[in-house]
């Protein structure tokens, strides 16, 4: 049976949307949740973490499976995880059934994603072909993003929070119908080593998972405490467990070979960096917009919508610029306006107006964040082999992830001890929730400013144009 690439393509983007979606639809269903669940203001986080965690996490074993076990299969049943995690989540009555839902769902993101990647790669061949279909791919998962707070505003004020995770149901169920008629199935050669590095995988995302955990507790327990200590301790032993298991294991999920190249190991930190600044700008601003403004979830969403077409924007004008500046100049101006983004929105107060006080920082920060992807992104696999090039593209978007997480717990840690003392010392609820999202704010912008030292290390290269398509697509 004859299948038309282009079919295929849809099949994929479509899907590829949905994950992308999910990161940012949620974020202006926040203090709905909050307020139906009852999650304290620490434990909110964990709906965003849960799923960034688990989908930087498992990225590159989801990879490795696709390889050994088929992509289409893969990508199936991804599919179904992420739509049955999707209902759960819609139907969660309790925080820790939401964040559980939330957290396998990132899983389900997780087998899809690099899956549907692999499908797409193979099914267009190198040359103007793939390039157009990763600029499609890239798109749509761009355009997910930034209409996903729109989606998220209009979904929580017509009908609930709830609707945020059950809109992508009937999406999944058409897409596994569609897949037999449209995604043809890839047969891998039959490969030596079939290990999965499972060992590899849990023990990196525990570590992570325990460190966040211990920082989110931190500000209700002390950082000198028993349980905070424990947890940052037993994070580190993890993750030193992990290290040690990539070290030894005939076939890592993170060949730690990689790191030997400096590239690699800049736009790691550079993309992780990135990562943390922008989670937590998300999530402070979506709970100022509604909790100290008064805005609705549309409100909200729209309010964010500047930042996400400033972000399409700088995807086109970063594919530019890359041949004519180079990497290292693009990443470094990218730097320098997401922190004077940052600082901008730090200014904000309770009552000044969108169109100075939030407006101007949104659409700094959506054009930095793109013109530090997409050169971190080529710079990545610049000195690896050309045959671990997709292995190192998968360690510095899991690196994203995982920062993005770790960045979200420190953000909302030290933003919430501030606002908690400023209450304690007598200052009124909404200029200390004010205050909280300065520090919050300030402390994002550190990200953002240590990100600008780190992109001085990058190296200056022009990339060939698929270099460039594919780069954009990964930012």
């Amino acid at each position: 049976m004859r299948r038309s690439p282009w079919a295929t393509l849809a099949v994929l983007a479509l899907a590829q949307f949905i994950v992308v979606l999910d990161v940012t639809i949620v974020n202006v269903a926040l203090p709905d949740i909050q307020s139906d669940l009852r999650f304290t203001t620490d434990n909110l986080q964990w709906v965003i973490s849960g799923y960034t965690l688990l989908f930087g996490g498992f990225l590159l074993l989801g990879g490795r499976a696709a390889d050994l076990l088929g992509p289409r299969r893969v990508f199936i049943g991804g599919l179904a995880l992420f739509g049955l995690t999707s209902l759960l989540g819609g139907l969660a009555t309790s925080p820790g059934l939401l964040i559980g839902a939330r957290a396998v769902q990132g899983l389900g993101g997780a087998l899809l994603s690099p899956a549907a990647l692999a499908i797409l790669t193979v099914t267009f061949a190198h040359g103007r072909a793939r390039n157009i279909a990763m600029g499609v791919w890239g798109g749509l998962a761009g355009l997910g993003g930034t209409l996903g707070v729109v989606a998220g505003g209009l979904l929580v004020d017509s009908l609930s929070w709830r609707w945020v995770f059950f809109v992508n149901v009937p999406i999944v169920i058409a897409l596994i119908v569609a897949i037999p008629t449209f995604v043809r199935d890839i047969r891998h050669d039959k490969q030596e080593n079939r290990s999965f590095d499972l060992a590899g995988a849990v023990l990196g995302t525990a570590g992570v998972l325990a460190v966040v955990f211990g920082v989110v507790r931190a500000e209700a327990s002390g950082w000198g405490s028993a349980e905070v200590v424990g947890f940052l301790a037993g994070g580190v032993v993890l993750l030193v467990a992990f290290v040690a298991v990539e070290a030894r294991t005939a076939a890592p999920l993170v060949p730690l070979r990689l790191f030997r190249a400096r590239s690699l190991s800049v736009s790691s930190a550079a993309l992780a960096l990135n990562g943390a600044a922008f989670l937590s700008m998300f999530f402070l601003v979506a709970i100022y917009l509604q909790q100290v403004r008064g805005d609705s979830a549309l409100e909200a969403g729209m309010h964010f919508l500047p930042m996400g077409v400033a972000a399409i924007v700088g995807a086109a004008l970063a594919t530019q610029l890359v041949h004519r500046v180079g990497t290292r100049t693009l990443q470094i101006a990218g730097t320098v306006l997401s922190a004077a983004g940052l600082l901008l929105l730090s200014r904000a107060g309770a009552t000044g107006g969108y169109a100075t006080e939030l407006l101007p920082g949104l659409v700094l920060f959506g054009l930095g964040i793109i013109g530090i992807g997409v050169p971190a992104q080529i710079a990545a696999v610049a000195d690896v082999a050309h045959h671990e090039a997709g292995a190192a593209s998968g360690v510095v978007t899991a690196f994203n992830q995982v920062g993005g997480a770790l960045g979200l717990a420190i953000v909302t840690t030290l933003s919430i001890t501030h606002t908690t003392n400023a209450i304690a010392q007598g200052v009124g609820q909404q200029q200390a929730l004010v205050e909280g999202f300065h520090r919050g704010l300030l402390v994002a912008t550190a990200f953002a400013i240590l990100n600008l030292v780190v992109s001085l290390a990058t190296p200056q290269l022009r990339p060939d144009a698929e270099q460039v398509a594919e780069a954009a697509v990964a930012a």
